[in-house]
């Protein structure tokens, strides 16, 4: 049971509930002509940028438990870090460190299976290291082959929204070279099958079904058109849909010998190599439910099915994984139970998961029968720039009712424009979305001042603060042939904003914490609430002023 927590000694609750408020996406940008965010017309942070206690916050890197600080922050860890109040090492350096020294290949699980007919290994092939790694699959492919396996097929995601929106082939390539290079010491070793991970596999909080239909019927069942190779496919593809990216790419085919090069088969072993858990829980359940009847699976092949890691703690999705993941306790959700308050969480369907799983340090159950609320908005099945808005206006109508009526304590938001539009790479949309965002503020803003809240307005990690792929030396735009900038789909190092609207003028922000970022919010929110973080909790940011 969580312990209940002194009275901050300085800081007392306001009249009105303590507001979190997460801008999905909406990082500090240069300023420029690619920063979306600074682009849009948002006179409403603009003026409580201008009159209201504001500092940055790091949400990237290790200030939210990712490897070093090359890598981009995101809205898993992002709000892991914000519920958890402390800094826990995440999928991709656990990952890391399991297959770097070993420990990984010694669960038993692994020998397992290599038991398998045809391993295979299934994921997003990039760097982008948010949802997986490439040198991760290759790190299983070696290890695969010293310990004697001599049948591997690997089934890909294309990529182009952690990483560029063309550059598959960055990836491909290689990996089909180190294919046939193991064809040539004996080993059947191919690409099977592919597809974006936007158009297939990757759904996630079900909201798309159907995309996991697809890449079923590509990865089992080697439906699809065929191609000679991976990288013939996507050239083909590419100059095919000569405005369709890596993400929404159509599923292909491998074709060997006249037939797909590997169907899933029964007693056949598959490991999904992504680490991240959002959008790996749909397709486990895919193989691992014998009565799911969310699509027509044809078959259902008996296999020895394991994710790199344990997608969902609380419903032991997948039941077999390689790498124990990170066990967050002691979150910000337990501590206001433990002190009877009551919360609400709410965010329309593409980040309701973070906003309740992920904050609750992955947990897929309420922390409170009765103290703990949750609303989800369904968000609009279409690709995100073709309605920018989103379900920003229905998530403020939720919030207004909540504020209206007075009965919760804290409430917590996750807008999720500027990630999910911003992810579409395309400026002119993400600046819309922005500015439908501000309108929102501005409604939320008046409430919380009429309902006597206090407001924190932040985000998770940056996206749509730039929107063009960058030179790593000179920062200058990158442009194709004809000279057009190459649009940027993934998310950024920008560090995040964090603006205090306290309508009593009695708090302030903390200036003196320099490295602050984004896990710092857990402490914040609860001494909000008059209660003395624990000791272990990184210092909130709130003080009298």
């Amino acid at each position: 049971m969580t312990e209940s927590l002194a009275p901050h000694p300085q800081l007392v609750k306001p009249p009105g509930p303590v507001v979190l408020c997460i801008l999905d996406g909406v990082g500090i940008g240069d300023g420029g002509a690619y920063d979306a965010v600074a682009r849009a017309n948002t006179p409403t942070l603009d003026r409580l940028r201008a009159t209201c206690p504001t500092r940055s916050l790091r949400a990237h890197g290790t200030a939210v438990g990712m490897p070093s600080e090359s890598d981009l922050g995101n809205s898993e860890v992002g709000h892991n870090a914000m519920g958890a109040g402390r800094i826990f090492d995440q999928g991709a350096k656990l990952v890391d460190e399991a297959l770097n020294d070993g420990s990984a290949f010694e669960n038993p699980l692994w020998k397992r299976l290599l038991e398998g007919n045809t391993l295979h290994f299934l994921g997003l092939l990039s760097d982008g290291n948010v949802h997986s790694h490439a040198r991760h699959l290759h790190k299983l492919i070696e290890q695969a082959v010293a310990d004697g396996h001599t049948r591997l097929r690997v089934h890909i995601l294309t990529d182009g929204r952690d990483v560029s929106a063309r550059s598959a082939l960055t990836w491909v390539e290689p990996l089909e070279a180190k294919l046939a290079a193991l064809r040539d010491q004996g080993v059947s070793a191919f690409i099977a099958s592919g597809g974006g991970r936007m158009h297939m596999t990757m759904d996630r909080y079900e909201a798309d079904w159907p995309m996991v239909k697809r890449g079923w019927d590509a990865h089992v069942l080697g439906k699809g058109r065929r191609f000679a190779s991976a990288s013939e496919a996507i050239r083909t593809l590419y100059e095919e849909l000569p405005d369709v990216d890596d993400q929404w790419l159509p599923a292909f085919i491998v074709e060997v010998d006249g037939a797909p090069a590997g169907t899933i088969e029964d007693g056949d072993s598959v490991l999904l190599f992504n680490f991240r858990g959002d959008r790996a829980i749909e397709i486990s359940r895919a193989f691992a439910e014998p009565d799911l009847d969310t699509f027509d699976r044809e078959r259902v092949p008996d296999v020895l099915y394991a994710g790199m890691m344990e997608y969902d703690g609380d419903l032991k999705v997948p039941a077999n994984h390689l790498v124990a993941p990170p066990q967050i306790d002691r979150v910000v959700g337990e501590f206001l139970a433990a002190a009877n308050l009551s919360s609400l969480a709410i965010s329309e369907t593409q980040k309701f998961g973070h906003v309740t799983f992920f904050y609750n340090g992955n947990r897929s159950e309420r922390l409170h029968p009765t103290l703990e609320h949750w609303i989800e908005v369904p968000s609009d099945n279409v690709p995100f720039e073709q309605r920018p808005w989103m379900k920003a206006a229905e998530v403020t109508d939720a919030v207004l009712e909540a504020l209206t009526a007075g009965d919760r304590d804290v409430i917590r938001i996750n807008y999720a424009n500027g990630d999910m539009v911003g992810h579409s790479g395309q400026l002119r949309a993400t600046i819309v979305a922005m500015e439908a965002l501000d309108l929102q503020l501005a409604r939320l803003v008046k409430a919380c001042r009429k309902a006597g809240a206090v407001l924190l307005i932040t985000a998770d990690h940056g996206n749509a603060d730039d929107m063009a792929m960058r030179d790593k030396k000179t920062h200058a735009p990158q442009r194709d042939e004809q000279g057009r900038v190459l649009p940027r789909t993934s998310h950024t190092l920008a560090a995040v904003p964090l603006i205090l609207v306290d309508p009593s003028s009695t708090r302030t922000l903390r200036q003196d914490l320099p490295e602050a970022g984004i896990a710092n919010l857990g402490a914040t929110v609860l001494e909000l609430c008059g209660l003395t973080a624990p000791p272990d909790y990184l210092p909130g940011l709130v003080v009298p002023a």
